[in-house]
């Protein structure tokens, strides 16, 4: 898979970010050197490809969680355009389903716009000094829950073993950040 070269952040410092989840607790990234990986994912409550994916980023959560891997979600789609991606909805959700990591919701889109996320799911994995090691998607495919978000899955294994993932940068696939 080709890297997205105009927004990948592979090697980059990762941006700032605090934002609130649905209970209104506020989140931001680990400390360096607190987490040995952390995983920042855009998602939303519509889109296929996001839901298509999500059981496979729950199972990544809560098989990763003993090594002290820590997830990170985040909506930031318009949610005057798009009702179902509302902070209530996103409330409802969480509360309807056994969500192993924090929901944040980006009102204002500016730590969308800050890390350059394009669609839903967009996935950012970051070592423990809080640099993008991979950006991308899960894995190759939305529809096949076989794939067991495998690129996903080899980033987190090569950063825990102190190694480049490799791919260090897959083309993220899904639907469109939706802009105020």
């Amino acid at each position: 898979m080709m890297a997205h070269a105009s927004a990948t952040k592979v090697g980059q410092p990762a941006p700032r970010l605090e934002l609130p989840d649905t209970e209104g607790d506020m989140h931001t990234l680990p400390m360096p050197g607190e987490a040995p990986a952390t995983v920042v994912i855009w998602t939303c409550n519509h889109c296929p490809y996001a839901l298509g994916w999500h059981d496979r980023l729950v199972q990544v959560a809560r098989g990763y969680a003993d090594s002290g891997v820590r997830l990170l979600a985040i909506n930031s789609n318009d949610a005057e355009r798009y009702p179902n991606d509302s902070l209530d909805a996103m409330r409802e959700r969480v509360a309807a389903e056994d969500w192993p990591f924090p929901y944040l919701h980006d009102s204002s889109q500016e730590a969308a716009r800050a890390w350059a996320a394009q669609v839903t799911p967009h996935l950012y994995v970051l070592d423990p000094d809080l640099r993008v090691r991979y950006e991308g998607a899960p894995d190759s495919d939305h529809m096949d829950p076989g794939q067991n978000a495998a690129w996903l899955r080899g980033a987190l294994d090569s950063i825990l073993a102190g190694q480049e993932p490799d791919p260090a940068a897959t083309e993220p696939v899904g639907c469109s950040i939706k802009w105020k």
